[in-house]
Parts: C-alpha cells; structure tokens; sequence
C-alpha cells in the first residue's frame, strides 16, 4: 500500500487561490495520481497544494468574490396570478436575477416575464407581485378548460322556427328539428356548467359560480317550456 503524507491543508481551512488572488474555503481533499488536490468552494476545479495558501501566509493582494445563491419561486410553465390584473391569469416564459450591490446596502430582484393567457400580452413582474395558480405540469389542462371563457360571450343557436306548414309530413319533421335542437341546447348548457364548475372549484372566483348559476336557469327554463308545449 502506497504510504501518503498528510495533506498540507484540510476541509474548512481557508485558503487563497494564489493565481487569482481570491480567498475560498477548501471543501474536499482527494488523492489523485500519488498527489493531494483540493477542491475550493464547492468548484468543479482543483488546485495542487502549490496553487493556494492559507490566508495568513498569503502576502499579495486579495480579491474578495461573492458566491450568492438564487432560488426561483416561480419556474418555466407556471401559471400565476399578477397584483393589479385580477383573475388574469399569466404564463411565466422567462426570469432573471439582478443582483444590486451598493457600499451600505445590497439586495436581489427575481424579475419574471410572463405571458397573458387570454391575449399574449408580454409583462414583467417581480417575485413578491405573483401568487401561483398551477405549477407546469398541471398549467395545459388548466389552459385547455380556460378555453371555454369565450362562451361567456357567446350567445347559444337561436332555435331554428319554421313557419307551420299544412302539409303534416313539413309538421312532423319540424318537431323532430326542433327536439333535436332543443337536446343540442341542453348538452350545451350542461357542458358550460360542468367546465364552470371545475373552474370555480379551482379558483374559487365566484365569477365561475355566476356562469353556473346562469346556466342553470337556462336549463330550467328550456325543461319548463318543454313540459308547456306536451299540455
């Protein structure tokens, strides 16, 4: 077995990267090719003991570097809620990170840039202005149920009215037209409640729970003047 000296630095001994002048903590030791190398700050790179010294043999400048850590809240994909937009819902398609350092003071913004659902319109918001509706994994579905808010301004097929015909074959086949769109106009309101229902529970905006309650008077509505037309 191969006898090893000690190595001539150990994990948490602060050092300086002679070649930079930048002082770091070493993070790991390792025995490579009958060698000790030593890994500063956590980095991919490592240094012979003959690249860094210890801080208090150090006699040359130093160059003080920050290692600053961002963590994003908000990642590519999610849908969000903006401050001051209501229940506009946004998708984030980008983020950085502006790191201010002034000589009393220092801080850093996570800007997001986001996309309006409805229009595409482009935003930028930062991180306090934003609260998460669904991260990306669920945003598509959300999304394709979202779809269905353009029924809100859309009103359904006026029933087709055809003028009575004596001829009682034209009379018959107008019953049969008009059932058919009648059971056309039920599916349709069922399927506006039922998308307005999953949404209200979702975001719990009792806009979604108007929609419903609408359709459902239609759906009475259309259930009553059927039973007046068999009396």
């Amino acid at each position: 077995m191969e006898n090893r000296k000690k190595p001539k630095y150990k994990i948490g001994d602060t050092v300086v990267i002679t070649m930079y002048g930048t002082v770091g903590k070493v993070t790991d030791v390792k025995w490579i090719d009958s060698k000790y190398v030593y890994e500063v700050n956590k980095s991919e790179d490592l240094y012979n003991e003959s690249g860094i010294k210890l801080v208090t043999e150090y006699k040359g400048a130093l160059v003080e570097k920050e290692q600053v850590d961002i963590e994003y809240k908000f990642l590519f994909g999610d849908l969000v809620h903006v401050i001051g937009y209501g229940t506009d819902l946004f998708k984030v398609v980008g983020f950085r990170s502006e790191i201010w350092r002034y000589k009393e003071d220092a801080w850093e913004d996570m800007i997001y840039e986001l996309s309006r659902i409805s229009d595409g319109e482009w935003l930028e918001a930062g991180e306090e202005e934003l609260t998460l509706v669904a991260d990306a994994e669920s945003a598509e579905m959300i999304i394709q149920k979202l779809d269905l808010l353009h029924l809100m301004n859309k009103q359904p097929k006026p029933l087709k009215l055809v003028k009575p015909q004596n001829n009682l074959r034209k009379v018959e086949l107008d019953d049969i037209e008009k059932k058919k769109e009648k059971v056309e106009l039920i599916d349709h309101f069922l399927d506006i409640y039922n998308d307005y229902q999953f949404l209200f529970e979702w975001f719990k905006d009792q806009e979604f729970n108007h929609v419903m309650k609408v359709a459902l008077k239609k759906l009475e509505a259309i259930v009553k003047n059927e039973g007046k037309s068999h009396v």
